[in-house]
């Protein structure tokens, strides 16, 4: 299974950026896909997570802020970040559950995002 990720980069604050991601592969269909994000010298974080049925979830300091959604393209999802914040500066990455709650799980290479003036 491929994970592609698209998007980030930098942004001012009170800026927005879309990122997105894509599965491939030996996939039948995904479970649950989302984004977590890593700051240097922090632990790997939630930042919101979509299953196939549409139920999300997001991390306490990006609700009200980050959109995550369905792509029409099969087993692709896209996270729209806006009123980003410098304490929202990180390295992204998609995470990808297929098949079932328990079934296997795959991580894309990483995409940062740097909110800065």
């Amino acid at each position: 299974v491929q994970v592609e990720q698209l998007g980030g980069g930098l942004v001012q604050p009170g800026g927005s950026l879309e990122l997105s991601c894509a599965a491939s592969g030996s996939i039948f269909s995904f479970y649950a896909m989302g984004w977590y994000r890593q700051a240097p010298g922090k632990q790997r974080e939630l930042v919101a997570r979509v299953t196939s049925r549409g139920t999300t979830n997001y991390g306490g300091s990006v609700k009200g802020r980050f959109t995550i959604s369905i792509a029409d393209a099969k087993n692709t999802v896209r996270l729209l970040m806006n009123n980003l914040k410098p304490e929202d500066t990180a390295l992204y990455f998609c995470n990808v559950r297929d098949g079932f709650e328990e079934g296997p799980e795959y991580w894309g290479q990483g995409t940062q995002v740097t909110v800065s003036s």
